[in-house]
């Protein structure tokens, strides 16, 4: 295949020091080790028990992780053995990762959202011997299947029943670690001293947007390549506070567990998506990554609360909002925002708005999906940078970055250093680095129709690179679609823009293909239609009702009026159909990470996607 566009890693700022790169640690089971040395009464991990935070030390961490390390090995876990983790995020995940780097093994991560049938497909096809359990739901999913998994040993659960066979508790696997080492007190440090950069890491199930997911298995040297990168670009400071919900079962996730390890700043981990808002106002972090939902949600909701004051308030909070992104232009071009207008809107608007995210905020990364330009825009005015970057399962979710000061805005930034990114003859986005995966797992078809013999990895997304190196991304190369008037549509971008229009949406599906015309199936935010409904004399309608007023169709077809007025002609959306309920994940219409399951939804609303084009 012939390539066009080529770029490799450019080091835009000489005073940083590049050499952590190339002298970082070799396994994650190192870095981990050589943090709870350097570091060993600094906060490590911060998680709420019922009301009450706690924390512990990177030294009692290390007590932890060595002792289920050891349970491992009295289990007969043997290196690059699997261990599965399927759990929500919490700080025990945490733990178990790092036990099962300790030991020389490799973590398989799931859902604690997937099926039963799943698990035991993942569990069965990674050769998992041991499985971390979060509770008797997990365990059940595991039971059921118990003579599909044959090579499952035991089971060890944080918060379920033990049987005292098959299943244990986390006190028992520890126990039995802590006599391993009163018996062979260097076990531990004997298997870390044995890992070498290329053994096996992780092995994470693709979200299966269709089929059955891929086991992408990344070794430990991608894995301190991402916290070298953070180290060496000073993105992350020790004094630094994440606050971490994200599933760790997604790569994402599983990044923003290892780059603090590096650094040696301190994580606040509750995976409680409900407890978000909250938690920020206790926590008060510095820094946190997110899914474009998150961000789509918190504009709206904001926004929504604002403009329903009406009046002088509504007036002043678009001014606001105005003089923010006057200040974050300055900024971008290298000067801080000055002057009396800009004191007043900060005093009076913005700062109270940041006060709602803990009031530290420097900077918050978004990943997985496409961000929409204006909602990024928004938070810049706001003082609270998104640095939107772009990476895969298969590239450790790691290839580019925007840095801060350096943001252009609708880009995911420049490659990382040492990440080199090229643009095919069909505009395919190609990415060669330390990052990029072993293959996928059991699949040798697939990991050589993923990565050419050459090494660079095909990501099946279409995108270009700027004149200053940034990276733009299109649309995934398998979702365009063309209309059977001979046009290519990218749904994605047409998603993104009008969730920026809508405060009002959760999910807004484009299709049309093959189709004279595009359509589009329509989800309501419960949260932010609720608000609404109240202040159009629904209060106490359903989400269905609301759904079905003409009142709602009316005010989605203004919203998608104002999309339709920036498209070309054969981009416009012509119709629309809103469903009566949401799409979620428990449902299989979402990943667990929330993008859209395309080809399952449309199945499941065929009659309906129909019913437009008759």
């Amino acid at each position: 295949m012939s390539l066009t566009e080529s770029i490799s890693s450019p080091q835009t700022n000489p005073e940083l020091d590049w050499s952590a790169i190339d002298n970082r640690a070799q396994s994650v089971a190192h870095l981990f080790r050589d943090r709870a040395a350097q570091s060993p009464t600094g906060e490590a991990y911060r998680f709420a028990r019922g009301e009450t935070w706690t924390s512990l030390s990177w030294g009692e961490t290390k007590q932890r992780a060595y002792e289920w390390a050891a349970g491992l090995i009295d289990l007969g876990v043997q290196p690059q053995d699997r261990v599965a983790i399927a759990s929500s995020t919490r700080v025990d995940w945490a733990l178990a990762d790092l036990s099962i780097m300790c030991a020389a093994a490799a973590t398989t991560t799931v859902y604690p959202t997937t099926i039963a049938p799943d698990v035991a497909y993942i569990v069965g096809d990674s050769g998992s011997r041991v499985v971390f359990a979060e509770d008797d739901t997990q365990i059940e999913k595991l039971r059921a299947h118990r003579n599909d998994l044959p090579d499952v040993v035991k089971v060890v659960t944080f918060d379920g029943t033990a049987d005292g066979d098959w299943v244990i508790s986390a006190d028992d696997l520890a126990a039995a670690g802590r006599a391993r080492l009163e018996a062979d007190a260097g076990c531990v440090d004997a298997r870390i001293d044995g890992v070498s950069p290329s053994d096996l890491a992780t092995i994470i199930y693709t979200s299966g947007t269709t089929g059955r997911p891929k086991g992408v298995r990344l070794p430990h040297s991608a894995w301190t390549y991402t916290g070298a990168i953070a180290t060496a670009t000073d993105l992350v400071r020790p004094d630094d506070l994440q606050y971490l919900w994200l599933p760790l079962a997604h790569v994402f996730g599983k990044v923003l567990l290892t780059i603090p390890i590096a650094v040696g700043s301190p994580t606040a981990i509750d995976g409680r998506i409900e407890a978000i808002i909250d938690n920020l106002a206790v926590v008060k972090p510095t820094f946190m990554g997110a899914a474009p939902r998150i961000f789509e949600k918190a504009h709206a909701r904001i926004v929504q609360v604002a403009e329903a004051d009406g009046g002088i308030k509504a007036k002043l909070f678009r001014w606001a909002i105005g003089v923010g992104l006057e200040a974050d232009a300055a900024r971008q071009a290298g000067k801080e925002p000055s002057g009396v207008k800009y004191a007043l809107a900060n005093k009076l608007v913005l700062s109270t708005i940041r006060e709602r995210f803990g009031g530290r905020i420097r900077f918050m990364i978004s990943g997985s999906a496409p961000l929409n330009v204006d909602i990024a825009r928004w938070f810049g005015a706001l003082g609270m940078q998104i640095l939107e970057g772009y990476g895969l399962t298969e590239t450790s979710a790691t290839a580019t970055l925007n840095l801060p000061g350096e943001v252009v805005y609708g880009s995911v930034g420049r490659p990382t250093v040492g990440t080199s990114i090229r643009i095919a003859a069909d505009g395919e986005i190609l990415v060669k680095g330390e990052q990029v995966m072993n293959g996928y797992h059991n699949k040798p078809d697939a990991t050589g129709e993923a990565i050419a013999e050459d090494g660079w990895f095909h990501t099946g997304d279409i995108g270009h690179l700027s004149t200053t190196g940034h990276l733009f991304i299109t649309d995934r190369k398998k979702e365009l679609f063309k209309t059977s008037g001979g046009k290519y549509i990218a749904p994605s971008q047409l998603e993104s823009r009008f969730k920026g229009i809508c405060p009002l949406v959760s999910q807004f599906m484009v299709v049309g293909a093959g189709r004279n015309f595009a359509s589009a199936l329509v989800t309501l935010d419960p949260d932010a239609i609720a608000g609404w409904a109240e202040q159009n004399g629904m209060a106490s309608a359903s989400y269905s009702q609301i759904a079905q007023d003409p009142r709602t169709r009316d005010t989605i077809q203004g919203y998608v009026d104002e999309l339709n007025a920036g498209l070309n002609r054969w981009e416009t959306v012509k119709k629309f159909v809103i469903l009566d309920h949401d799409l979620t994940v428990e449902n299989g219409d979402l990943t667990p990470s929330l993008k859209l399951k395309r080809g399952v939804v449309a199945a499941k609303y065929r009659g309906e996607l129909d019913a437009m084009y008759e």
